[in-house]
């Protein structure tokens, strides 16, 4: 089997982190393939950064998939671009925010997210709603932009660290979601720290592509996640155009 790890943004370093968590968490015989967006932002950081990330986003999965991936996931914990890629593609596509809170929900009866900004703290209240977690949910933001979860010594882990902490003492959270790509590599690291299942976007959306893939299942083509229908685009959306 062979799984897809696209990021949206176009940061390789990033991708690079996302990949080398997969293949942690693979089963044999699944070989993860990664890709970097070609376009657009260096990191997604809220809805105009998600937007403009979209395109590239997009095309990096069509290409792989006339390559003969068999799933997709799209290594933004925003799940930029999820609906639009599942409508076009003809395998699985995952998100790592419904991944994590999906798994989290298996582990624990709450739980909180654990995010950067606090522009994607109140995206991802909308996204753990959206996916019915709402109630059971609780997201927190750790004043850290994503391009800083690259760089040790910027502080980032300390102050993912006393959110955590805050997210145990005071939100009862029995089990802690990593809410950003960048985190995939400190997921080990903190559950042995803090006694509760962490839970990073990146292996759950491995463990469940895996799944959907042996079931030969993926996105039903009858309603919201048909097929686009075949129209002129114009301009630089040309290439986008369904046929």
């Amino acid at each position: 089997m062979r799984i897809l790890i696209v990021n949206p943004n176009t940061t390789v370093s990033m991708t690079e982190k996302a990949a080398e968590a997969a293949r942690a968490v693979a089963a044999p015989g699944t070989t993860i393939l990664a890709a970097t967006s070609r376009m657009g932002p260096a990191s997604i950081e809220g809805h105009y950064d998600g937007a403009i990330a979209v395109p590239g986003m997009l095309a990096e999965i069509r290409a792989a998939e006339a390559d003969g991936i068999d799933a997709a996931i799209v290594a933004c914990f925003d799940d930029t671009g999820l609906d639009a890629a599942r409508a076009m593609a003809g395998v699985p596509v995952l998100g790592l925010c419904q991944s994590a809170v999906t798994t989290a929900s298996f582990l624990a009866h709450r739980f909180t997210v654990v995010t950067t900004l606090e522009r994607s703290r109140v995206l991802l209240e909308d996204l753990t709603r959206h996916y019915g977690m709402g109630g059971r949910a609780k997201v927190r933001a750790a004043d850290i932009p994503v391009l800083e979860l690259e760089d040790a010594a910027s502080g980032a882990l300390g102050k993912l660290s006393a959110q955590i902490e805050a997210a145990l003492a005071e939100d009862g959270a029995e089990a802690i979601v990593l809410g950003c790509a960048g985190m995939a590599d400190l997921a080990g690291k903190l559950q042995a720290t803090y006694g509760v299942p962490v839970i990073d976007g990146v292996s759950a959306a491995v463990k469940l592509a895996e799944g959907l893939v042996s079931q030969r299942l993926t996105s039903s083509k009858r309603g919201s996640y048909a097929a686009p229908l075949p129209k002129a685009y114009a301009g630089a959306m040309a290439g986008f155009a369904p046929t």
